[in-house]
């Protein structure tokens, strides 16, 4: 089935146009500067890639040049829009309400816009990516895709936070989670390399990039995950400083006057590795930093490799055990030397790392020694594809 994935962000968009069954990627490409001026950049493989300014407006314009591009005659991969057989979305926040993906209907547009709340940045983007789809296709099928419901099968244990009650039964605080497109993909994928049930399987999954959460997947269901209410929690991100005392927020809030905005903005968009470093959000230019002798640089790696290599020794307790830890996304795929640090110092658990293995990027491997009690993975993840099987399977089961 001939799929278009789609994720909307506030100004620009992103897709996919694939097939579902056979994997192949016909298309992809983005728009950027919606509602400033409008850029598209197409790209089809073997042929080079189409730039063109295009007033963008509206997402509606933005979707439109997308159409334009997939059926052109000169950049096309289709002939007409109806070879499109389905749009499948990704939808940041999808609260209680979503445990997996679902048909895009009118109450389910009212749930998404229920969960603009716990998602006001991500959720309003999504929305207006659906509308514009429905508005120029109004007779294609659509599916929204939810980065919150793989984490759905999280006990109560693990998604209760210990503030008065009342906040979860009133306002629905409590842990969601967040890339729970990636980490169920890898998990799966695990499995099938591995090849196990993934229900007799206790697997890790950390998905480590500029963005970076882990997950204890326990029988193909996730128990517990590093990101919380929103995707501030865990442990330190490129940008984003990962749990943090909330005393700190009075503190600096009291000694430099500033306003929880502005308090958050710090904690989302100058702290992590940047903050720590100086340099940075980038690990390949904090790298670089560290390797030429720089402190701050070495030390923001350091603290990133521990606390993620704290965080597998919980999940493995919580577990009760693990098979296999997974490492993926822009940092667990591509960066050699990060695996080895954070694995290394795990031997306890089982962990043995085979250096030669890990040598790779990008490619799906098992990186740890034949003799490793405990699986260590490298598999690339594919949100895409996840998106596109879940879209194809549920609109052939209407």
């Amino acid at each position: 089935m001939k799929i278009l994935v789609i994720n909307a962000g506030s100004s620009s968009l992103k897709y996919q146009f694939m097939d579902s069954d056979t994997h192949e990627v016909y298309a992809k490409g983005l728009c950027e500067r919606i509602g400033i001026d409008g850029r598209l950049t197409h790209k089809v493989p073997g042929r080079e890639d189409f730039k063109s300014d295009v007033p963008m407006p509206t997402h509606g314009e933005a979707i439109q040049s997308v159409l334009d591009a997939l059926t052109s005659a000169e950049h096309g991969v289709v002939s007409n829009v109806s070879e499109i057989d389905a749009v499948g979305h990704r939808v940041l926040h999808g609260g209680m309400a979503f445990t997996e993906s679902c048909i895009i209907n009118d109450a389910c547009i009212a749930a998404i816009e229920e969960c603009i709340p716990l998602g006001p940045l991500h959720n309003p983007a999504n929305l207006m990516g659906i509308r514009a789809c429905q508005k120029i296709m109004p007779n294609t099928p659509q599916v929204a895709v939810f980065d919150t419901a793989f984490h759905m099968t999280m006990p109560e244990k693990a998604y209760t936070y210990a503030i008065p009650y009342e906040y979860y039964e009133k306002d629905k605080v409590r842990r969601y989670g967040f890339h729970g497109t990636s980490h169920r993909y890898v998990s799966a994928r695990c499995a099938d390399m591995l090849g196990k049930p993934a229900k007799d399987l206790k697997i890790i999954t950390c998905h480590l990039g500029n963005g970076s959460s882990l997950a204890a997947v326990k029988g193909g269901k996730c128990v517990d995950t590093t990101m919380g209410l929103g995707p501030l929690a865990g442990f330190p991100m490129g940008t984003r400083s990962g749990d943090i005392d909330a005393t700190i927020l009075e503190y600096l809030m009291g000694r430099y006057g500033y306003d929880i905005k502005e308090m958050l903005n710090i904690l989302n968009k100058k702290s992590g590795v940047l903050g720590i470093s100086g340099v940075s959000s980038d690990f390949r230019d904090i790298g670089a930093a560290a390797e030429a002798g720089n402190h701050r640089a070495q030390l923001a790696l350091d603290v990133f490799y521990y606390s993620v290599k704290k965080y597998i020794g919980a999940y493995a307790a919580a577990l009760g055990g693990v098979d296999a830890i997974v490492f993926t996304a822009g940092v667990g795929e591509n960066d050699a030397s990060a695996r080895m640090a954070i694995a290394s110092g795990l031997e306890y658990m089982g962990v043995k790392m085979d250096p030669d293995a890990n040598n790779i990027r990008g490619k799906e491997a098992v990186i740890s020694a034949p003799d490793s009690k405990v699986q260590v993975l490298l598999i690339p993840t594919n949100e895409e594809l996840m998106i596109a099987q879940d879209t194809a399977e549920l609109v052939r089961g209407r």
